[in-house]
Parts: structure tokens; C-alpha cells; sequence
């Protein structure tokens, strides 16, 4: 089995009441990190597990069952041109040129405060130019979009938890 990284962002919960650790150890949640910041759980994880979908959905049924609720998956999918760069070990300046156009074409546009200073791009696209470009695994690329996917299915709070593996582990079987 291989250990998979990730954070689960969630709230509901008094982290200055009694026994708030136990009741994630005792939901399961033994190999995660707790912390409280900007009046938010921050449960970090470092599950074993057969697939980063397993890992992620076993994790988040143990935060709902210590009594709080999941927000998010974090790495979050917005990322800068310096997030980029961190996540696939290239220098600001290499991620800058493609953003430009100036080292390849079709880098993705920017998803979020285009106009802004600052643009956010959708780490899923990014990962899948930089992994088309191999520049990349396809490993952190099916993991950028596995994370979206959960994370657009926690936000829609919709899909049942049997669909939601079935679509998880179906882009996991892109990576084999």
C-alpha cells in the first residue's frame, strides 16, 4: 500500500472542547495532524491506502464520524504561477514563460481573478498541459483531478458515496 498526502479543511466542531483529538482518533482519523486555524479544522493526513480515492473517502467518512463536516480537499485546485512552479519543481520563471506563450503554446488560461494582478489558474489543466508536455507524472496529474472531483462533489453534496468511488477509481485506472 502506498501512503497518500492530502488535507481535509472542516468544520463544526469546538477544538477547545474536551476530547476534541479522541473523537478523530477514535473515528479513525490516527494518522492525521489536527489543527485549528482561521476558524477552521485542518485535519493533515498521511493515509495508507490502495488508491488516493480510498485514501480521501475513508478519510473524510472518519472527520464526519468524530462530528464535523467536510469543507474541502486540499491542495486546493487554484493555484498562482509560484504554485505551479513548487508543485512540479520547475523555477517561477520556466512556469512564467509558458503562461506567456513564450515556451510552448496552449498553457492553460487562468480560472479565477483574470483580470486581477494575481490570476488563479486550475491546477487539473495545468497539471494536464505540464503532464502532456512531460513535465509531469501522470501520477500528480490524475491526483489534481481526483482532488477537483471530490471537492466538486463535496460542494454539490448530491452524488452518493458508491458514485462518487466508482468515478474516482475509474480516472485512477487512467494512471495504470
Amino acid at each position: 500500500m502506498k501512503t497518500h498526502e492530502f488535507t481535509i479543511i472542516a468544520t463544526g466542531l469546538d477544538p477547545h472542547e474536551d476530547g476534541f483529538e479522541d473523537r478523530f482518533f477514535e473515528a479513525g482519523c490516527d494518522d492525521a495532524t489536527l489543527s485549528f486555524q482561521r476558524g477552521l479544522i485542518i485535519a493533515e493526513f498521511a493515509r495508507e491506502a490502495p488508491t488516493l480515492s480510498r485514501a480521501i473517502l475513508t478519510a473524510m467518512e472518519g472527520v464526519r464520524a468524530a462530528g464535523a463536516s467536510v469543507e474541502r480537499i486540499e491542495p486546493d485546485y487554484l493555484v498562482s504561477l509560484s504554485e505551479i512552479a513548487e508543485r512540479c519543481q520547475l523555477s517561477k520563471q520556466a512556469i512564467s514563460l509558458y503562461a506567456k506563450g513564450e515556451r510552448g503554446i496552449g498553457f492553460p488560461p487562468p480560472s479565477a481573478k483574470v483580470m486581477s494582478g494575481h490570476p488563479l489558474w486550475d491546477w487539473c489543466a495545468v497539471a494536464a498541459w505540464l503532464h502532456d508536455k512531460a513535465l509531469l507524472d501522470r501520477e500528480a496529474a490524475v491526483a489534481a483531478r481526483i482532488i477537483k472531483e471530490v471537492n466538486a462533489s463535496v460542494l454539490a453534496a448530491h452524488v452518493p458515496h458508491d458514485g462518487l468511488m466508482q468515478r474516482l477509481e475509474a480516472l485512477e485506472l487512467v494512471a495504470a
